[in-house]
C-alpha cells in the first residue's frame, strides 16, 4: 500500500487497529482527545475507569488470558504516575502491553508547566522499553515498534507521545502486523541440548515436573500431560500458576512457593532431575516453605524458557534450552519415545496418591476448626469445591488472598490470575475486570482482603458502567492481617498501623454503586450466598465476615529477624532477648 497523507492520530489509530485491538481502557485527558475523537469511527471501544493504575491491571489480565497486548492509555503526568504501579506489575508478570503516554508539549517542556512529568524516565525502569515520538512524522512507526518489543520481549512497553504530536500531516502507510515484527518466533531449542536433556530425563530415578506460565502461553498442556506419563514424573505448579497442569491428573501434585502444597514440596525435596518447562525459577517462588528447605541443591535442572534472561537465575541448571515450552517438551518427548524401554511406576504412583490425599486432608482439617465468625479457609475451601470448570479466579496479596493458593484448583489453562511477584496490593479486582473482558461468558471471581478491596472497590462503578459481572469475595477482617501476622511473630503481637476500622459492611456501598450485595456471617450460609453471586450475572460484592486471628504463616520469613534493642527506653521491646532467656 503506498502512503497516504493523515494525521499522526490517525496513523496511531491504524496501528491499534492492524494489531486488532478494539478497545482502550484508561481515563479521559485532553492530551489525547484528538485521538480518542477518532475511536468510535474506527471501532475502537474507549472503556473509563475509576483510576488509571485499574487500566494496566485490566490490561494485564486481558493479556494473560487472550495472548494479545492490551492498551491502555491516561492524561499526561498524573494520570500516567497513577498507572506506575501497575504497569511494574505487568512487566514482572511478563504481559504484553503497550501503554500510550501522551505527555506535555514540546514548546512548553522544561518550564515545570501545567502536568509535566519526564515520563520516559519513570517507566523506563518498569518497562522493556520506553519509547518517545521523536517528530508527528514517526507516530505510526514508534506504535509499531511498541508491539514488536512488547511481543518480543513479552512485557508492557511505552510510548511518550508529546501532546502536540497528534496534530499535523503526515504521509504514512498503513502496514499490517507481518510486515513489521514476527508473527511466529518459536521454537523447539538447540537439539545438542535437547539431547542432553533427553539423556538425563531417561537416567533419572526421582524427576519431577515443574510447570510455569510458559506451558499456559504456549497451551502446553497435552504436552506436559504426555512426558509425565512417559517418565511418571509427578507434576508441581510453579508460585500463583495453579492453572498450568490439570488438577484432574494422577501426576499433579499442587503448587509449589507460599502456601502452595506441602506434598509438592516434599515430592521437590527427594527430585534427582527437575525439569522447569515455562518457569524462571524465580527467587520468592522457590524460597523454603513450611520450615522445608524443599529446593533441591544437588538436583540436575534442565530449564525450558523462551527467554535467554531467565536461564539459571537463582537456580544453576544443568541444562538450557531456550524455546517454547510446546514445541521443546513435544521433541523431548520425540527423543525420550526412541529410547524407548519406559513404563508407569505403580510404586511412585501410588506414592503420589497417598501423598495428595495427605494435602487434601490437612487443608480440609485446617479449614473445618471454628472462626469468630468463620474460618477464612472454610470460604476458600467451599468456594474451590463449588467454582464452575470455567471460572476464572483472580487473586489478590495478603494473608487470606495468598491461602488460597492451597485451594484452588484448575483443569483449564488461563483460570488463575495472581498478583504474581511484584506483590501489589489491590490487582484482582481491576484484573477481574480485564478477564471478564477477555472471556464476557465465563464466570470471573475475585479473591480479595478488605485491605485490598480498599484500593478498588471505587471500581465496582466501573463494573456496572461497563455491565461487567465480576464476584468480588471480600474478606472482611478488619486488618492488614499479612503484617497483622508478622507482628504477632516477631514484635510480640505489638500492633501498630495494621488495624482497618472499615464500615460496618461492604454491602450499602456496593449497592450505592449498582451493585449486588451479599454479606454472609454464618459457615452454614457460604455456599448458598456464592450461589446466588453465579447466577446473578451482574456486579456482585459478596462479603465474608472472617476471623481475623485465624492467619497463616509469616509472607517473609526469611527476610525478618526477633528485634534487636540497644537504646535502654527500648529494651521492653526485645522480643529476641526473652527467648534467649
Amino acid at each position: 500500500m503506498a502512503k497516504v497523507k493523515m494525521t499522526p492520530s490517525e496513523a496511531m489509530t491504524e496501528v491499534l487497529l492492524q494489531e486488532g485491538v478494539d478497545h482502550v481502557t484508561g481515563i479521559v485527558g485532553s492530551a489525547f482527545m484528538d485521538m480518542l475523537d477518532l475511536w468510535p469511527t474506527a471501532g475502537i471501544k474507549f472503556i473509563p475507569v475509576r483510576h488509571e493504575q485499574t487500566a494496566a491491571h485490566m490490561e494485564d489480565a486481558y493479556g494473560r488470558i487472550t495472548g494479545k497486548a492490551g492498551v491502555c492509555i491516561g492524561q499526561n503526568g498524573p494520570g500516567m504516575t497513577n498507572m506506575v504501579t501497575s504497569v511494574a506489575a505487568a512487566n514482572m508478570a511478563h504481559t504484553p502491553m503497550v501503554v500510550i503516554g501522551p505527555s506535555a508539549g514540546t514548546p512548553t517542556v522544561g518550564w515545570d508547566g501545567f502536568q509535566e512529568a519526564d515520563q520516559v524516565s519513570i517507566f523506563r525502569p518498569i518497562t522493556k522499553a520506553a519509547l518517545r515520538v521523536p517528530h508527528p512524522s514517526r507516530a505510526g512507526d514508534v506504535l509499531r515498534t511498541a508491539f514488536r518489543i512488547a511481543y518480543a520481549e513479552r512485557g508492557p512497553v511505552y510510548v511518550d507521545v508529546p501532546r502536540d504530536y497528534f496534530y499535523g500531516e503526515v504521509n504514512e502507510e498503513i502496514l499490517p502486523p507481518y510486515r513489521y515484527r514476527a508473527i511466529n518466533n518459536r521454537v523447539a531449542g538447540d537439539p545438542e541440548e535437547l539431547k542432553r536433556a533427553a539423556e538425563l530425563l531417561a537416567q533419572a530415578k526421582n524427576p519431577v515436573i515443574i510447570s510455569g506460565r510458559g506451558v499456559v502461553d504456549a497451551d502446553a498442556y497435552d504436552e506436559v500431560k504426555e512426558i509425565a506419563e512417559l517418565l511418571t514424573a509427578p507434576v508441581a505448579m510453579s508460585y500463583l500458576h495453579n492453572d498450568a497442569f490439570p488438577a484432574n491428573h494422577e501426576l499433579w501434585i499442587g503448587p509449589i512457593g507460599y502456601m502452595g502444597s506441602r506434598q509438592a514440596m516434599l515430592t521437590l525435596k527427594d527430585a534427582d532431575v527437575i525439569l522447569a518447562i515455562g518457569s524462571r525459577l524465580s527467587v520468592f517462588g522457590t524460597t523454603p516453605q513450611y520450615d522445608i528447605n524443599y529446593f533441591p541443591e544437588n538436583a540436575k535442572i534442565i530449564q525450558i524458557d523462551v527467554n535467554p534472561k531467565q536461564i539459571g537465575r537463582k537456580h544453576p541448571v544443568e541444562v538450557a534450552i531456550i524455546g517454547d515450552a510446546k514445541l521443546a517438551t513435544a521433541e523431548l518427548i520425540k527423543l525420550l519415545k526412541a529410547k524407548g524401554g519406559f513404563q508407569p511406576n505403580e510404586a511412585r504412583l501410588a506414592e503420589i496418591k497417598e501423598r495428595r490425599a495427605a494435602w487434601e486432608k490437612e487443608i480440609r482439617e485446617l479449614a473445618m476448626v471454628e472462626g469468630n465468625p468463620i474460618n477464612p479457609r472454610r470460604v476458600l475451601l467451599e468456594l474451590s469445591e463449588m467454582m464452575p470448570e470455567n471460572a476464572i479466579v483472580c487473586t489478590d496479596i495478603g494473608n487470606v488472598s495468598s491461602t488460597a493458593n492451597s485451594y484452588l484448583k484448575f483443569t483449564k489453562p488461563r483460570r488463575h490470575i495472581a498478583a504474581l511477584t511484584f506483590g501489589n496490593t489491590g490487582f484482582a479486582y481491576p484484573a477481574g475486570l480485564g478477564a471478564q473482558l477477555a472471556e464476557p461468558e465465563s464466570p470471573v471471581v475475585c479473591i480479595i482482603g478488605d485491605g485490598a478491596w480498599g484500593m478498588s472497590v471505587h471500581e465496582v462503578s466501573t463494573a456496572v458502567e461497563h455491565n461487567l459481572p465480576v464476584i468480588a469475595c471480600v474478606f472482611r477482617n478488619m486488618a492488614w492481617c499479612a503484617e497483622k501476622k508478622n507482628q504477632v511473630d516477631f514484635y510480640n503481637s505489638r500492633f501498630v498501623g495494621v488495624d482497618i476500622p472499615n464500615p460496618i459492611s461492604f454491602v450499602p456501598v456496593a449497592e450505592a454503586f449498582g451493585a449486588k450485595g451479599i454479606r454472609v456471617e454464618k459457615a452454614s450460609d457460604i455456599k448458598a450466598a456464592f450461589q446466588e453471586a453465579l447466577e446473578a450475572r451482574k456486579p456482585t460484592v459478596l462479603e465474608f465476615c472472617v476471623d481475623g486471628t485465624q492467619l497463616a504463616p509469616p509472607f517473609r520469613k526469611d527476610a525478618l529477624a526477633l528485634p534487636t534493642r540497644y537504646l535502654s527506653k527500648y529494651e521492653h521491646l526485645d522480643y529476641r532477648r526473652w527467648f534467649e532467656d
